[in-house]
């Protein structure tokens, strides 16, 4: 079962807990943490924190991630994903800004974005480059 727990700026933050698997897709426009198990998709307009125990099975989208837990699929941020140290991604990773600390460990492709609202950045050298 999902709890959610008032901040004191008045969003609300969607708590899946250690213990609680949920199958399906999850879609919100508050923040996200994880300490349980997602075997679906997960779409939010805030942050999503995958504590050490969450894992994600499926797609992940959102502005800014902490990841300490395991993701088994594609995430994308709109901007700053931060990999911890106990961190394990297996997929793909579109992001604008990447924090990875030391032992965190990803399998998969990374393609960082221009900006929040561009495009990916390309492999070509701009004009006047080698």
């Amino acid at each position: 079962m999902a709890k959610i727990i008032e901040t004191d700026n008045g969003t609300a933050v969607n708590l899946i807990s250690q213990g609680t698997e949920i199958t399906g897709d999850i879609k919100s426009t508050c923040d996200v943490r994880i300490d349980g198990v997602l075997n679906g998709n997960m779409a939010t307009k805030g942050k999503v924190v995958i504590g050490p125990t969450g894992r994600v099975k499926g797609e992940v989208e959102c502005k800014n991630s902490e990841v300490a837990g395991v993701i088994d699929g594609k995430i994308t941020v709109t901007q700053l994903l931060n990999l911890k140290a106990s961190s394990k991604i297996t997929g793909a990773i579109i992001t604008n800004k990447l924090s990875i600390e030391p032992g965190a460990v990803f399998t998969g492709n990374c393609a960082m974005k221009e900006g929040e609202n561009g495009g990916t950045a390309s492999a070509k050298p701009k004009e006047g480059e080698k």
